[in-house]
């Protein structure tokens, strides 16, 4: 919870909220009870956000005080930006933590365009001998989509709205992959084929626009092709909400525009195969048991699992996940959050934390309690899944996807039957090691940034880079 002294300049929260309502700033201001032009300055971060302003925002439109007014909850946070100020370019500047909290709370597009040049710099060290893009292209179409969808708290009300309207046509979840088919045929004559693979080089999916054909691989399994027609249908559908949404982003360029774009209708395929009202109900009634959901909405462990991060809606809001989805090697290709991440931004995840400890017991459920180095925990649920498409069969086809929300939720959750709740077995955790601050880890793998090594040749510790804490 944010610090109660301290001043709430939450302008780009406030108005992000009004959007969504789908309200202008006399309507909103009218129905808060202050005058137009006060919360025109609010929005613009000219006025802090007062007790009362927040008090009504959680009174007429279920606001989560504690995530609104969170520290970091849109645009780069203040641990993202400590972790950038620990690289060792920065050693001996010693910036306090303090001034990175009034950047983030007071300069939040100065804390944006430092992320972007820290980017860069990680680009140019990647790329030490010339070969590194040119700058336009520092900020990845992956990296600019990422922040985005995560600046929305991975929640997009219209989206939501108008694939549940679909969806109630098209019939009962479960039993969708004929329903869309039709419905492609009927309203777009678009004809569905599953083909082999070779016939799609190495797509998993294809459209072919002359002919009206939707082609499918013969190597997805049938939750893949159900969500492969989703998307294309959402694409059809949709087309209008989809192009505005694009354009109103803002993207710096097209490759990171049709990324978006594509990103948007995969979130409108999930909302269509799980529309919001009965997968809500359905995950509390089901305790949040991931196979259980599956098998109700014909859907794959991980788009359960991604759709889990999505249940934002104001006054029907399901637990606030987060989510990540790593291979073997530990690289990251999923990472999305309904409210707060608490992982590096820029670096791979905590070694204690068991997601990658889930590769040795394929396909079953291991659960942890873990707690950041600010005191905040986090029930966590770690399990394999296989790719969608593979095509060498010589290659492991193993990915590990970890769920997580904070430890108050988890008597909701059917995974935490059988533990002791009230003193859990809790595994300290941190941030990339290298500004992470436990003295005491006997994985670290690097020095803390800006850290005293305490170095004694008569003793050996369990941690090789042992510091002043």
């Amino acid at each position: 919870m944010a610090n109660p002294d301290r001043k709430l300049y939450l302008g780009g929260r406030l108005r992000r909220l009004r959007r969504e309502l789908g309200l202008n700033q006399s309507a909103m201001a009218g129905e808060i009870g202050i005058s137009p032009s006060y919360l025109n300055h609010l929005e613009r971060n000219q006025r802090p956000v007062t007790a009362q302003v927040l008090l009504r925002l959680a009174e007429l439109y279920d606001v989560d005080l504690k995530t609104f007014a969170a520290e970091g909850s849109e645009g780069t946070s203040l641990d993202q930006l400590a972790e950038i100020f620990a690289d060792p370019l920065f050693a001996d500047l010693g910036v306090p933590r303090y001034e990175l909290l009034e950047v983030t709370d007071n300069a939040p597009s100065v804390a944006d365009a430092i992320a972007r040049l820290y980017a860069a710099l990680i680009e140019r060290r990647q790329h030490p001998d010339g070969g590194a893009p040119d700058e336009t292209s520092f900020v990845t179409p992956e990296a600019w989509v990422r922040d985005y969808i995560q600046a929305q708290r991975n929640f997009f009300p219209y989206l939501e709205e108008a694939a549940e309207t679909l969806a109630g046509a098209l019939g009962e979840p479960g039993l969708m992959f004929e329903a869309l088919r039709r419905r492609l045929k009927d309203a777009y004559g678009v004809d569905t084929r599953i083909v082999p693979p070779e016939l799609l080089e190495f797509a998993s999916q294809a459209y072919d626009f002359h002919r009206k054909r939707l082609m499918l691989s013969a190597l997805l399994r049938p939750e893949s092709r159900t969500f492969g027609a989703a998307y294309q249908l959402a694409l059809f559908e949709f087309a209008p909400i989809l192009k505005r949404m694009a354009d109103t982003a803002g993207s710096p360029d097209t490759p990171t525009r049709r990324l978006l774009h594509m990103s948007l209708a995969n979130y409108a395929a999930a909302a269509i195969l799980m529309p919001y009202d009965r997968f809500v109900a359905a995950a509390e009634k089901q305790r949040y048991d991931v196979d259980r959901l599956c098998a109700e909405f014909g859907a794959s462990v991980e788009q359960v699992s991604h759709r889990l991060t999505t249940l934002g809606r104001a006054g029907a809001r399901g637990i606030p996940f987060f989510m990540l989805r790593v291979d073997a090697a530990g690289n990251i290709s999923k990472r999305f959050a309904g409210e707060s991440f608490p992982f590096s931004r820029f670096g791979g995840t905590c070694a204690r934390w068991n997601l990658h400890a889930a590769f040795q017991t394929p396909g079953r459920v291991a659960t942890q309690i873990v707690e950041t180095p600010d005191g905040q925990r986090f029930f966590t649920i770690a399990r394999t899944v296989e790719r969608a498409v593979r095509l060498d069969p010589r290659e492991s086809s193993q990915l590990a996807i970890g769920l997580g929300c904070d430890v108050k939720y988890a008597p909701r959750i059917v995974y935490s039957d059988g533990q002791d709740l009230a003193k859990p077995l809790v595994t300290p955790i941190g941030p990339a090691c290298s500004i992470c601050p436990r003295v005491r880890c006997p994985q670290r793998a690097a020095a803390p940034a800006g850290r005293t090594l305490a170095i004694n040749e008569l003793q050996k510790t369990i941690s090789p880079y042992p510091f002043v804490g």
